[in-house]
């Protein structure tokens, strides 16, 4: 009989030791860093996998872009709540935002903000009635990661604020034309620069100033979807 006791006074100390030390040396210890790392990727810094080529050819699908969350302001940890304000996203500003169709997060550009008029014609972009100039590229250094148009457009897109690429393709069918229209106050006109393969303002209209998360400006690291992920070593760490 003594030695059963003794055989299950055993096995508790051994549980007790062994629940001891998973605590002190493992769930503490991630619990720790935790509460640390999540409360500033809600608030400081975060990153964002791009999972399709709406962003192309300034982004590619497989990009893991960093988002800068203290780009306009500082927001309380896990919320929308904005603590203080600096600075307003601007046009020609890439951001993350959630989406007002569905909440998901997306990354697109900003092309026109508070007051702003803006018309699309055949996917030129007028700009408080200033055309943007396009000066196409017929050779450019992304042409093998094209695979949706064998006749893709490439061009440059210039206005007053930013010149960056932009891309069509000729053989889908997309929302080309947008009437005129004023952005309201605190609301934004996103697009993505695959201007004929973008869910964006021209669907979902309006985004609002507190949906908007961070801004883009670098690519963290990059694989290549299309060909089982493989690393594009010269996109890693790379500015857009």
């Amino acid at each position: 009989m003594e030695n059963a006791e003794e055989t299950e006074k055993n096995k508790a100390d051994g549980l007790k030791k062994g629940t001891s030390y998973l605590w002190r040396e493992w769930l503490k210890p991630a619990l720790l860093i935790a509460a640390i790392v999540f409360p500033l990727k809600s608030a400081v810094a975060d990153w964002n996998w791009v999972p399709s080529g709406s962003m192309k050819p300034t982004i590619l699908e497989g990009d893991l872009v960093f988002v800068n969350k203290l780009a306009y302001d500082l927001k309380f940890p896990f919320t929308l709540w904005r603590l203080a304000d600096w600075s307003q996203p601007r046009r020609g500003d890439i951001v993350v935002f959630f989406s007002p169709r569905d909440g998901t997060r997306l990354v697109k550009r900003i092309v026109a903000g508070p007051g702003d008029t803006i018309e699309i014609r055949n996917n030129v972009l007028i700009l408080n009635g200033e055309k943007m100039k396009y000066e196409l590229q017929k050779v450019v250094p992304f042409a093998n990661e094209i695979y949706e148009d064998d006749q893709a457009i490439i061009a440059k897109e210039s206005g007053r604020d930013s010149t960056h690429w932009v891309m069509a393709l000729p053989s889908h069918r997309a929302r080309r034309d947008y009437p005129t229209t004023k952005i309201p106050a605190g609301k934004y006109f996103l697009m993505g620069d695959s201007r004929d393969n973008s869910f964006d303002s021209r669907y979902f209209r309006f985004v609002d100033r507190k949906q908007i998360v961070g801004r883009v400006n670098r690519v963290i690291l990059s694989f290549d979807k299309n060909h089982h992920y493989v690393p594009r070593a010269k996109r890693s760490f790379s500015r857009i």
